[in-house]
């Protein structure tokens, strides 16, 4: 595979997550553990009937180790993320979660043959202040934490480092994720039974936003994110996430949740800006 179709999957990842808040509004009023349980359940069995096309064996060749790393990686960064937002329902918290993709841009200079110029770290600063403009434009006034804005920051670490950190694993297959989402449903049904109560989603509405959101944002897009970090252009697609807000918001616009705003126009400036030069710097390096 090539490095450039291997970014485009991963890009993939990031057009999916762009409709996660569209679809989690449509799976209200199903609190966030057991949706997360849910979600992932349906993604494992997504990942069990790829793995099926070249037999489960290929899951056995895989260390425990690994097993380990992909499931703290994801339920890891999903508790920190749901745990930060309720102790701090903030902008703050939004904005501090998500410096997950200039985190990998910055940790990305520390692999083997990546090479981070000043460009890339530019285009990253300059696409956050666009999807600064989107967070702080939607976001509910609330009283947060200290605890809060700090389990955000080790949630957008968490994120980061397992994405950098999978390009080493870069020989392992991507079947894996099937094993994490699998772990990672297990361990959102304790957090579920020990943190929440029960409520299932209503009506057809909810029961296709939940079904959604495991083929897609809480699904596929996990895979095709493993493919993007092992096999393509790491600062770019870094660089790229930070279009998720862009898009989360222009599809509650089309909904009719969310109505279009100037800060839209300019977020939407800034986070191609940021993603052109981190373009233009991969191909010089290339």
């Amino acid at each position: 595979m090539t490095r450039r179709r291997a970014t485009l999957i991963g890009f993939a990842a990031v057009l999916m997550w762009s409709l996660l808040a569209l679809f989690t509004i449509g799976s209200a009023p199903v609190p966030p553990f057991l949706l997360n349980a849910m979600c992932f359940g349906i993604g494992g069995v997504i990942g069990l009937i790829w793995t099926a096309r070249n037999g489960f064996g290929v899951l056995g060749t895989v260390s425990w180790k690994v097993y380990a790393f992909g499931t703290l990686g994801l339920f890891g960064y999903h508790f920190l993320y749901f745990t930060a937002f309720r102790l701090s329902p903030t902008a703050e918290t939004g904005l501090i979660a998500y410096l997950w993709p200039l985190f990998i841009v910055l940790m990305s200079g520390l692999l083997p043959g990546e090479r981070l110029t000043p460009m890339h770290i530019l285009g990253a600063l300059i696409a956050f202040g666009g999807a600064a403009l989107i967070v702080l434009a939607r976001a509910d006034a609330g009283s947060g934490s200290a605890l809060g804005l700090g389990l955000a920051f080790l949630c957008a670490l968490t994120w980061a480092a397992y994405s950098v950190l999978s390009r080493r694993l870069g020989e392992v297959p991507t079947e894996s994720v099937t094993v994490f989402c699998l772990a990672t449903a297990t361990l959102s049904v304790v957090a579920h039974l020990a943190l929440e109560e029960t409520v299932w989603p209503v009506g057809a509405l909810g029961w296709g936003s939940v079904l959604a959101l495991g083929i897609g944002p809480v699904g596929a897009a996990f895979f095709t994110w493993d493919i993007g970090m092992k096999k393509g252009d790491i600062q770019l697609l870094g660089v790229a996430s930070y279009a998720a807000p862009l898009l989360s918001t222009l599809a509650l616009v089309a909904a009719g949740i969310t109505k279009p705003s100037y800060a839209i126009g300019i977020a939407a400036v800034l986070i191609a800006l940021g993603a052109a030069l981190a373009a233009r710097a991969s191909a010089k390096r290339a």
